[in-house]
């Protein structure tokens, strides 16, 4: 069952997703420092938990907005990040290269053909629909 929402509600949902991915980006590029140029923890680490933070959120609003994220490659693409992320700590001599390999496979993500972001490996075809939630 789906419902209609308003156009304010829309602006309103846009505007606060939109919020969070530029929050995102920010802590980042913040965080980038410490991985590529080996700047003082304490440097960087506010911006780490920013952008922490700020994508733990953004995942939580894709799954709200429709459970099928989970099974898309948005969605899987987006724990593989996660996991290259978590490469870091066993290794971090690799740290630049593993972050470096996640900032583009978040553009891929983020701007590839919706073809293949749309993708579900469970149900092996793309999955389309009216996504309501914002």
């Amino acid at each position: 069952m789906t419902t209609a929402i308003s156009d304010r509600e829309f602006f309103l949902l846009r505007l606060g997703k939109t919020t969070l991915r530029a929050l995102h980006v920010l802590g980042i590029v913040g965080a980038s420092a410490g991985f590529f140029h080996a700047t003082a923890q304490t440097h960087w680490q506010p911006w780490w938990v920013l952008a922490m933070v700020s994508g733990l959120l953004l995942m939580i609003w894709e799954i709200w907005r429709s459970p099928m994220w989970l099974v898309q490659l948005k969605g899987l693409g987006s724990v593989v990040k996660i996991g290259l992320l978590a490469l870091c700590y066993p290794f971090p001599q690799y740290g630049a290269v593993l972050f470096g390999l996640i900032a583009v496979w978040s553009v891929y993500l983020a701007h590839g053909p919706s073809q293949f972001r749309h993708y579900s490996v469970w149900h092996r075809r793309v999955l389309r629909g009216k996504e309501i939630k914002g």
